[in-house]
């Protein structure tokens, strides 16, 4: 019996300079403009992680713009 885990291919999480998040295999280096965010695991353990962090969707750049305008 194999242990499906192991088969299951292992994710990180990643972020980018507007503070977006994503999943990225880990075997894999990130696309340009992403980072390794320090996640790492199973699919559903990378997007739960993401689901707690990821508390605005809006890009960073739109928030600073909404902040300066709205002071």
């Amino acid at each position: 019996m194999s242990d499906e885990r192991s088969e299951q291919p292992e994710y990180r999480v990643v972020r980018n300079d507007e503070l977006q998040y994503s999943i990225w295999r880990a075997d894999a280096e990130p696309p340009a403009g992403w980072r390794i965010e320090g996640t790492a695991g199973s699919r559903e353990e990378c997007l739960a992680h993401i689901d707690e962090v990821w508390t605005d969707m809006r890009p960073l750049s739109l928030r600073e713009e909404m902040a300066a305008t709205a002071g």
